[in-house]
């Protein structure tokens, strides 16, 4: 895979692939609740708290594995949004995005975030944090308009399991470090430096928001070892069949 070469720090989802702005994006988003909520005082349509999630995908993986470029392939497949850390870090993070999305999924999920909370924390739920619920409040908000593909943040244990299909892609540290010394056009040593940096940044964040250690394998529908794959279309293609199997009649 040809990367970014002379790039000097690895950012996870870095690869070849044009991506719109991060700011176009989430202005998308906003652009979309704020439509729906004009339209539904427009014409007084009631909320319907019975109302449930399109189907979704949600991958977690190490970092470096390449998860959202199969991730992308299987949007391409299914024509479904993409959504990356980055942007929902965005609409959990700036204070006035994320009122928007908590207004936007509040009216048609009411009571999800409590009952989140509480099945990540149990009767601990009251003690922290704003973080963790804006981020429910961001996702939720996202997956609420149309079937959807997240990519990292522990998405899979926030939306209803029954209406996600969950991926955890792995691999060894050789085929990590090679492929984010490629992207970064720098040495195996830098790319190992570089890489454990984000896997300590990467567990602080889970325990912080999810008040876990690790990512158990029993969490998710299935597991990819990407050692195996010589292209990332092929565990694209898999990921697919699986969620047409799972969820694809589900609307």
């Amino acid at each position: 895979m040809k990367g970014n070469a002379g790039m000097g720090k690895y950012v996870p989802g870095t690869y070849t692939k044009k991506r719109a702005s991060v700011e176009s994006r989430v202005g998308h988003y906003v652009r979309e609740w704020e439509s729906q909520k004009r339209v539904r005082e427009r014409e007084g349509t009631a909320v319907d708290a019975a109302v449930d999630f399109p189907p979704s995908i949600a991958f977690s993986r190490k970092i470096g594995t390449g998860a959202l470029e199969i991730a992308d392939d299987v949007g391409r497949k299914l024509d479904f949004r993409v959504v990356d850390r980055e942007l929902v870090e965005i609409i959990a993070d700036q204070a006035q995005i994320s009122e928007k999305a908590t207004a936007f999924f509040d009216e048609r999920f009411p009571g999800y975030v409590n009952r989140t909370f509480k099945y990540l924390f149990g009767e601990k739920a009251f003690i922290d944090s704003d973080y963790t619920r804006h981020l429910i409040g961001a996702v939720t908000a996202v997956a609420g308009l149309e079937s959807t593909i997240f990519v990292g943040r522990g998405i899979h244990l926030i939306l209803p399991r029954n209406r996600v299909m969950a991926v955890r892609c792995i691999c060894s540290d050789k085929y990590r470090y090679e492929r984010v010394a490629n992207i970064m056009g720098a040495s195996i040593s830098e790319a190992k430096k570089h890489l454990a940096v984000l896997d300590k940044e990467q567990a602080a964040f889970f325990k912080k928001v999810f008040n876990r250690k690790s990512a158990s394998p029993y969490e998710f529908d299935m597991v990819l070892n990407l050692d195996h794959f010589a292209e990332p279309e092929a565990a694209a293609d898999i990921v697919v069949s699986a969620f047409e199997k799972k969820l694809a009649g589900v609307r």
